[in-house]
């Protein structure tokens, strides 16, 4: 074989695994695999699981911080004020470079599919022409999947609905919207019909901000559950952020949960910015922000974690790290039981990966050989330390190797050569 990795423990608890990778493809994930290897790592009881997934991000907003100036509220309108005064100064050149090196970082941190959304109300429609090049560009080792999003609103904006269109022809994958950003609920709602029909015809996914606000009464996902089950696009389209149900009240919340389930609409929190820019005109108490995420699970919702935003005018921290997501996410969602703590692995994996459709996801025999081995013996241990990524493999290929994290300590009356290493389950 290509390349085998002996005795590896996997998210879903089997351990001393070996993965056996020819052609590309996942040849064998079994014990004690007979064969041979032209190269063979030893996992030495580390955690090997599938590639991170983004389900939810703006490439072309990213590693912008402080251009034209930073965000001094913090707030979600000042971050949206702030793209539309450097929108018409955004140049190709700029927008390709930025997310290049955004996606440089993001496989060395083990991410290989992203979803982006990408502004398409600037009628030059720059940015989506500069996502499409670094689209065709990382395409052999990055999963790069762009929403057509129109950040001021389809029926706020004059040309939106004419740019959305183009951006579509150009080639963005995916239909998105902003309905809470509408002059009017009414129009939200219209909005959402508009999309949904768009994307009907021509056979595409749907992925919605909607009800990004601390208003309890914006309830455009009850909307787009409705709309998805008229036009037939049940498991293909998903709300995102979703903040508002964060404030709504449990009675409304029983009804909303089965409807959103029985339509098949995916959801997508995203912790890190969804916990920065919440509650932002609360004193105290203060809401905490972020989606009922648990509550969607257990209504059987499939619900991923996005990283939304990486050094941008909305959130001026962030590296790429879908374990910090996952972190940051467990404990919001105060999921930090045993099964709540997988559930935040899986939203950053298996469930994110559903969000996109992606095919040929996950370690087993005949599936794509994406894997990433981490310096951690489980997925507990990997997001309480979020681990260094050992190795990342795309397609049988190598992309990425790192060394492991090791701590010297010198202390008095301490012997000499104590040296604290990050193993699975010890310390030496």
């Amino acid at each position: 074989m290509d390349l085998i990795v002996r005795h590896a423990s996997l998210p879903d608890g089997r351990t001393d695994i070996d993965i056996g990778i020819e052609g590309g493809r996942f040849a064998a994930v079994q014990p004690a695999l007979p064969a041979r290897g032209v190269e063979e790592i030893d996992a030495a009881g580390r955690l090997v699981c599938p590639p991170f997934v983004d389900a939810h991000f703006h490439m072309d907003a990213t590693l912008s911080l402080g251009l034209p100036r930073l965000n001094t509220s913090g707030t979600l309108l000042e971050g949206i004020a702030l793209w539309g005064e450097l929108k018409p100064d955004l140049t190709l050149q700029a927008l390709v470079d930025r997310a290049m090196a955004y996606c440089d970082m993001a496989v060395a941190q083990g991410l290989l599919a992203i979803r982006s959304h990408v502004d398409i109300c600037d009628d030059r429609l720059l940015a989506t022409e500069a996502l499409l090049e670094v689209k065709r560009r990382v395409a052999p080792y990055l999963h790069l999947e762009l929403v057509a999003f129109p950040q001021d609103g389809l029926l706020r904006s004059p040309n939106a609905r004419d740019n959305l269109v183009r951006a579509l022809d150009m080639g963005v994958d995916v239909v998105g919207g902003i309905p809470h950003f509408e002059r009017t609920m009414a129009d939200g709602a219209a909005s959402i019909r508009w999309l949904c029909e768009l994307a009907a015809e021509r056979g595409l996914r749907v992925d919605m901000h909607c009800d990004e606000s601390d208003d309890p009464l914006s309830r455009h996902i009850e909307t787009l559950a409705a709309e998805t089950v008229r036009t037939g696009l049940q498991g293909r389209v998903t709300g995102s952020h979703l903040t508002s149900m964060h404030s709504m009240d449990n009675y409304y919340v029983s009804k909303l949960l089965p409807l959103i389930a029985e339509a098949g609409v995916h959801a997508i929190a995203n912790p890190l910015i969804n916990i920065t820019l919440q509650g932002r005109h609360d004193t105290y108490p203060k809401r905490r922000g972020m989606t009922r995420v648990p509550e969607l699970m257990d209504a059987g919702v499939n619900v991923a974690f996005g990283h939304d935003c990486v050094m941008d005018p909305w959130y001026g921290m962030g590296s790429g790290d879908m374990l910090e997501v996952a972190h940051m996410g467990l404990h919001v969602a105060q999921m930090t039981s045993s099964h709540g703590v997988a559930r935040s692995f899986e939203a950053v994996t298996t469930n994110a990966a559903r969000v996109l459709g992606l095919e040929g996801y996950g370690i087993a025999p005949g599936n794509r050989a994406d894997l990433l081995l981490l310096q951690a013996g489980d997925v507990h241990e990997a997001i309480r330390l979020r681990a260094a990524r050992l190795l990342v493999v795309r397609g049988g290929r190598v992309l990425a190797r790192s060394t492991e994290r090791r701590t010297r300590l010198d202390l008095p009356e301490r012997a000499p050569d104590l040296t604290l290493e990050f193993r699975p389950g010890s310390i030496s």
